[in-house]
């Protein structure tokens, strides 16, 4: 399934220069030409990244980015002057690209976003769940959560695209490593079975949704992406009972 990308331009020349650019890099492509636009599509569908310009027609592209980063941390590159490149880091964006931009250097810079958004998801807080990706533990408070290695992974992959729907042909795919099968039950045993280990109320998921027809999407309280050092230590667990587990 390809990486989706939301263009935040009111440029319309500008836009299909990018959309141009972005597709023929094997991007799906989206835009917005205003800030309202733009909050709702990121909302509704949640994109793999975003490329916001610094002028819009209704506000701020500096406002809006503060604005995305209140909802969710989908991964932001701003076009703007090099002058306001530390002004757009400060509002939020991951990277930015001096204007006028190179097409190539973008599409550089749109793949390196994604792959530190990825490699760098580290925890997740779902519920009372405190789930680590690095180590592959669970705890509920000092409980251990047993989780299988599989079942971290697909806690993984789906934390990794949160509000996005999955679908069961992708998961069975990038999970499970299967090029095509004759049914995705192996995807919906594997869920309900997730569910039962980290849901409040397995019967009614208040992390994991099924959209009918389409897949899953989940929802984690937090997720914490750290660029580098020691995973954090679990809630509930010292750094000496931390130590003595991993040992």
């Amino acid at each position: 399934m390809k990486r989706q990308v939301l263009i935040v331009q009111h440029d319309a020349v500008q836009t299909r220069i990018l959309e141009e650019g972005l597709a023929a890099a094997g991007f799906g492509v989206q835009y917005a030409s205003d800030g309202h636009t733009a909050l709702s599509k990121a909302n509704s569908s949640a994109p793999d990244v975003i490329v916001l310009d610094v002028k819009l027609l209704d506000q701020s592209g500096f406002d809006l980015s503060v604005a995305l980063r209140g909802r969710r941390h989908t991964p932001l590159i701003m076009l703007t002057s090099r002058s306001d490149a530390m002004r757009a880091l400060n509002a939020g964006a991951d990277d930015f690209v001096t204007k006028p931009f190179d097409l190539d250097e973008l599409v550089i810079r749109v793949h390196g976003v994604l792959r530190r958004a990825q490699a760098c998801l580290s925890r997740l807080a779902v519920g009372r769940i405190t789930v680590d990706l690095q180590t592959l533990q669970a705890w509920n408070g000092p409980d251990r959560v047993d989780l299988s290695h599989r079942e971290f992974e697909l806690l993984k992959y789906l934390s990794e695209r949160s509000g996005r729907v999955v679908s069961r042909a992708e998961l069975l795919r990038e999970v499970w490593g299967f090029a095509a099968m004759p049914n995705t039950r192996s995807v919906d045993h594997a869920v309900a079975r997730l569910r039962r280990k980290i849901e409040p109320d397995a019967h009614h998921p208040r992390y994991i949704h099924t959209v009918y027809g389409d897949g899953y999407s989940f929802t984690p309280d937090s997720a914490d992406r750290l660029a580098s050092g020691a995973p954090p230590v679990p809630v509930g667990i010292d750094a000496t009972e931390e130590a003595r587990h991993r040992a």
